[in-house]
């Protein structure tokens, strides 16, 4: 039986499209595809017959907006790539969203691209998507950047407009280190400079926009790179254990010896696999295939096999530059997972070394990033991480962050190691191989936090024991944090002044974080009585934070005054208690208020429980008022 040699084609070349809305990206496309014969039959006439249905002249944007969505809005929602080619050369064009809230498709479609193509309309110059999109390729490294200045037939070629939008572009790029390769005056929907030269624009030497294109540098052979083979899984058929994976980079034969993953434990390349066909002998990058090894070592998924004389880096604490897609800030101190091609790591942000001013993108210190910020951050493990720093058209170091939830919050390549500044504390949280699926079926509903907040003798404390002893007969896992019962351990070193309340909560929601991490119901009963302190909750906690207002007013609470302390404060014994002489901020639009001024405790207990039970147990529940 003969051996066969996997062998990877050259790929094609990526090149990305990107621009603000409305600038003519897709329009772009259309006429660049047209001109260059690479539309299937009938598609013209197609493209002609949907323009004269909406009363326009032809519009080549058409040809991508295949979704009913993007003709309705009128905006490109998602990559898309096109196969292209010019001459003997082959491109994959990707069609960029340009819509603010479609950046987060774009990460996605631009990540691997070799060059790009920022469309800028000529009338309008710059805009906020503009600004953008060139920090988004200046984070994902792409450096050959063609600059394709569209309707400058709205300037009638005006060579000085032309030349002052080229200049503000050209300032705007040089802010973020970008040079652009080339700059070409066209109007997309006529043609100009698109495939053929303008007579329009005789003042212009430079190609046009397709000889631009076919002298984009190709990419280097990632087979002629050092190996790199992910594990994606291990099979056990009969009596063989199989090693699957792709080859992200290099090339690996038989009878090499491959380093494994963190441990080092070297094996050698037994035989590479084949269904339907012979075995083969060697393989290379971009191909999928299944190794045996020898001795019969067993990988963990995520582990890389690599020669032992070009073995990656490693490091527990990495840099990233990121991209962060969240409606929310990013603070220090958040968990997530971070992916990076099979492997994924538990990862804790531990610095924030710079933040983007997206107005006129600068890079200053930061305390937090802003929601679909851009920042370089440190990201800590309690392993270390094997990787090779982000290069511009490859996979390498292409990292992303996923929350809880298993969503993808952030782009996040990897630039290098991360040093030890002088006096800083090294922190190396260990993360829990128990999934939060796993605990949730185990448990039969997911951990949340419900935070009580309200006056003393408004009722949380008593609440919040009815509730548990409800819930836990419910077979709901459940344990309440109590303000006393804190106090009494693990904040008894804590005062009453503003910056020992603030730590109070700190301190609650960090344990209750834990807590609802191991898939518990947590029931929090504080006063908490300032907005911010509960808002620093809701960030430490994340998903699952449920903010519950005990309501009852000041002459009920202390006309109750189960512990005598509104009669201490009367009297000066105890100063800055909250309601006399301390504010206390009432939550603006809580999940849950319960009216204890009025309602029985049977009532408002009930409204509890059944709020807790449809919130953890994904039943159909709104929010609610007793």
């Amino acid at each position: 039986m003969s051996e066969k040699i996997y062998s990877s084609q050259d790929a094609a070349t990526p090149i990305v499209i990107v621009g603000h809305v409305d600038h003519g990206k897709s329009t772009l496309i259309g006429r660049l595809l047209h001109d260059t014969d690479s539309l299937q039959d009938g598609k013209v006439a197609q493209i002609i017959e949907s323009s004269k249905k909406r009363g326009l002249k032809i519009e080549w944007s058409f040809l991508l907006d295949s979704l009913q969505i993007e003709r309705d809005q009128g905006v490109t929602v998602d990559s898309t790539r096109i196969p292209f080619r010019l001459g003997q050369r082959e491109f994959v064009i990707v069609d960029a969203p340009g819509h603010r809230q479609f950046l987060r498709n774009m990460i996605t479609g631009a990540a691997d691209a070799e060059a790009a193509v920022l469309v800028v309309d000529a009338q309008e110059g710059a805009r906020e998507q503009t600004r953008r999109h060139a920090m988004l390729l200046h984070l994902i490294g792409i450096r050959h950047v063609i600059v394709l200045l569209n309707k400058v037939d709205l300037l009638d070629f005006d060579q000085a407009k032309v030349e002052a939008v080229e200049k503000s572009v050209t300032e705007l790029l040089n802010k973020l280190g970008l040079e652009a390769a080339l700059f070409v005056p066209a109007s997309a929907r006529d043609g100009d400079n698109i495939a053929s030269r303008s007579e329009r624009s005789p003042w212009y030497k430079g190609p046009t926009l397709t000889e631009a294109l076919a002298s984009v540098p190709s990419p280097a052979s990632r087979s002629e790179l050092a190996l790199r083979l992910p594990v994606q899984d291990v099979y056990r058929f009969d009596n063989t254990r199989y090693v699957a994976g792709r080859v992200e980079r290099g090339r690996v034969r038989v009878g090499d010896t491959v380093i494994i993953g963190t441990q080092k434990t070297p094996a050698r390349i037994a035989s590479i696999e084949s269904w339907h066909t012979a075995p083969h002998v060697s393989a290379s990058a971009g191909q999928s295939i299944a190794v045996t090894l020898e001795p019969d070592v067993i990988p963990d998924r995520g582990d890389l096999l690599h020669h032992a004389d070009a073995a990656p880096m490693e490091a527990s604490r990495v840099r990233v530059r990121l991209f962060w897609l969240r409606q929310e800030p990013l603070r220090v101190g958040e968990h997530f997972r971070l992916r990076l091609a099979t492997a994924e790591h538990a990862v804790t942000v531990t610095a924030i070394d710079k933040v983007v001013d997206l107005d006129d993108l600068t890079e200053h210190p930061g305390t937090e990033v802003p929601p679909e910020g851009f920042a370089e951050i440190v990201l800590s493990a309690a392993e270390n991480i094997q990787f090779d720093p982000f290069t511009p058209g490859t996979t390498d170091g292409r990292g992303v962050l996923v929350d809880r939830q298993q969503r993808i919050v952030g782009g996040a390549p990897i630039i290098g190691p991360a040093t030890i500044a002088d006096g800083e504390k090294v922190i190396h949280p260990s993360a829990s191989t128990v999934t939060v699926q796993d605990r949730e079926r185990a448990k039969g509903h997911k951990g949340s936090v419900f935070w009580l907040t309200g006056l003393s003798g408004s009722g949380k404390s008593t609440l919040a024991r009815a509730a548990e002893t409800r819930l836990f007969a419910d077979g709901v896992d459940v344990t309440v944090l109590d303000g006393d019962t804190l106090r009494a351990g693990l904040c008894k070193d804590l005062g009453f002044s503003e910056a020992d309340r603030t730590e109070n909560v700190r301190r609650a929601a960090e344990v209750a974080r834990l807590l609802r991490d191991a898939g518990q119901v947590v029931i929090v009963a504080l006063i908490s009585p300032l907005r911010s302190d509960r808002d620093l909750a809701r960030q430490i906690i994340g998903d699952g934070f449920e903010e519950v207002f005990v309501d009852a007013d000041l002459g009920t609470c202390e006309q109750r005054d189960p512990k005598g302390l509104y009669a201490a404060a009367r009297a000066g014994k105890i100063s800055g208690f909250t309601g006399i002489d301390a504010p206390y901020e009432a939550p603006a639009a809580p999940a849950l208020r319960l009216v204890t001024g009025k309602d029985s405790v049977e009532a408002a207990t009930k409204t509890l429980v059944t709020f807790v039970e449809n919130t953890v147990r994904n039943k159909t529940g709104a929010r609610a008022q007793s």
